[in-house]
């Protein structure tokens, strides 16, 4: 069992890549008007604001970017415990 904890930078590359991976997985590039995704890391509290101009369903499309991000943290530290 490792204890390696991940860097706050790459808790913000992972957060930041599952919430656009998400939102391109339900959109092509040319249907998204903007995209915006803002993560923050600090003492150990994750903040993710995903702001999406899309064509239908942006909200919705937005939070569940905002889950994935929180989901994929979740993963990268739960990886981290198990080495």
């Amino acid at each position: 069992m490792g204890n390696d904890e991940p860097t706050d930078e790459q808790v913000v590359e992972t957060a930041s890549d599952a919430a656009e991976g998400l939102v391109f997985s339900r959109y092509a590039q040319s249907d998204v008007r903007d995209l915006d995704v803002t993560v923050s890391f600090e003492d150990g509290v994750l903040d993710v604001d995903v702001y999406l101009d899309a064509e239908e369903h942006a909200a919705e499309v937005a939070d569940e970017a905002a889950r994935a991000a929180r989901d994929a943290v979740d993963e990268l530290f739960e990886s981290g415990q198990e080495e």
